[in-house]
C-alpha cells in the first residue's frame, strides 16, 4: 500500500506503538531523539514544513507556532485537554486540532484514590519515616491519619473522571456530594451523589477532588477564600489542571494546618513548586503521573497518531476539538 504523502514531527518520544503506526503509514516522520521538551527556537524549527504534529501538553502552540507550521494540516495534543493551544489561532488558520479523552479516565480515577489514601493515610511521610531508621516499633500515637470509610467525598466536576472517581467511593461506604453546571442523574442513582452549590460542597466535604476543565472561570477556583471554607480536617485532591489551584494559598493553608492535607498531581507553575510546597509533610506531590500506566500512555498515544492518519485519509478525526475547519481548506 502506498504511503500517505504526509511529514510528521513528533514532538517527544511516546509509546513505539504510536510511532509505528505513522511510520508505516506516511512518508516522513521524526521524532524529538530527546527526552525533554523542545526550546522555542527547537519547536519553531521543528514545526516548519510539516504536514502534521503530534504535540504534547508541554508544547504550547500559539500563534507564531501555527504560523511557523504554515501548511500543516492538523496538531494531534496527545492529552484530553488542548488549553496548550490557542484553538481560536488554529481554527482561523484552518488547522485542525484533536485530542485523546476517555482512554485516561480509570488511569486518572484510579490514581487519585492512591492519593486520597496517601494523603490520609500520610503513606509517604511513613515511609520516609521507615527510610530513615525512626521507626522503632508500634506506637498508639505513631504517624496518626485521617479515617475515610464512611466520609464524605466532594467531587468538583462531575465529568467522566470525576464519576469514575465518585464511583469508586462504594466500597468505602462514603457520602458523595457534586458540584457541577450540569446534573448527573446516572451518578445519583449509582451513589446517591447530591448535587450542591461549590460553598455546601467545600464546607461539608472531607475530601474534596477537582476534575475540571482549565479556562476563565476554573482559573484559581480554589483560592484562600474557598480553602477557609474548608473543614480543618479536610484533604485537598488535584488531577485535574495545576492552575485551578492558587498554590500560593494552598501552602499557607497547608503551612498553618487551616486543612489536614493536599495531594496535586498537577502544579500552577508546572515542572516548578510554589515556594514552600515541597517542604511541606502533609503535601503529596507526583509528577504529573495521573496517566502513567503503560497502557493507558500506550492507547494515549495510537489514538493521537489515529486522529492525524484518519486526517489524511480523507475522514474525520474520532477526537478532532474543531471540526468547524473541515473540510479543510486547500494548502
Amino acid at each position: 500500500m502506498a504511503k500517505l504523502d504526509a511529514s510528521v514531527y513528533v514532538t517527544r518520544e511516546i509509546p513505539r506503538p504510536g510511532i509505528d503506526l505513522l511510520v508505516e503509514a506516511c512518508r516522513q516522520v521524526d521524532v524529538n531523539p530527546d527526552d525533554r521538551v523542545l526550546s522555542r527556537p527547537e519547536l519553531l524549527a521543528a514545526v516548519r514544513g510539516r504536514d502534521a504534529v503530534l504535540c504534547l501538553l508541554t508544547d504550547t502552540i500559539d500563534a507564531e507556532v501555527l504560523d511557523a507550521a504554515k501548511g500543516c494540516r492538523i496538531f494531534a495534543n496527545m492529552a484530553v485537554g488542548f488549553n496548550n493551544v490557542d484553538l481560536r489561532a488554529a481554527t482561523a488558520r484552518g488547522i485542525a486540532v484533536t485530542n485523546t479523552p476517555g482512554v485516561l479516565t480509570d488511569a486518572t480515577a484510579d490514581l487519585t484514590w492512591a492519593l486520597l489514601l496517601s494523603v490520609a493515610r500520610r503513606i509517604p511521610e511513613g515511609d520516609r519515616f521507615t527510610r530513615a531508621g525512626k521507626f522503632k516499633g508500634w506506637g498508639p500515637m505513631l504517624i496518626l491519619g485521617g479515617d475515610v470509610s464512611g466520609r464524605t467525598l466532594g467531587i468538583i466536576g462531575a465529568g467522566r473522571i470525576g464519576t469514575a472517581v465518585a464511583l469508586r467511593s462504594r466500597g468505602f461506604r462514603m457520602r458523595v456530594l457534586y458540584c457541577d453546571s450540569v446534573q448527573n442523574e446516572a451518578l445519583e442513582q449509582a451513589v446517591g451523589a447530591k448535587q450542591v452549590d461549590l460553598g455546601t460542597l467545600l464546607s461539608e466535604s472531607d475530601f474534596v477532588s477537582l476534575h475540571v476543565i482549565l479556562d476563565a472561570t476554573t482559573h484559581h477556583l480554589i483560592g484562600a477564600r474557598e480553602l477557609a471554607l474548608m473543614k480543618p480536617t479536610a484533604y485537598l485532591v488535584n488531577t485535574s489542571r495545576g492552575p485551578v489551584v492558587d498554590e500560593v494559598a494552598l501552602v499557607e493553608a497547608l503551612r498553618r494546618r487551616q486543612i489536614a492535607g493536599a495531594a496535586l498531581d498537577v502544579f500552577e507553575n508546572e515542572p516548578a513548586l510554589a515556594p514552600g510546597l515541597a517542604e511541606l509533610d502533609n503535601a503529596v506531590i507526583p509528577p504529573h503521573v495521573g496517566s502513567a500506566t503503560i497502557g493507558t500512555r500506550t492507547r494515549m498515544a495510537t489514538l493521537a497518531a489515529s486522529n492525524i492518519l484518519a486526517l489524511f485519509r480523507g475522514e474525520q478525526p474520532p477526537n478532532i476539538v474543531n471540526p468547524e475547519v473541515l473540510p479543510l481548506r486547500e494548502v
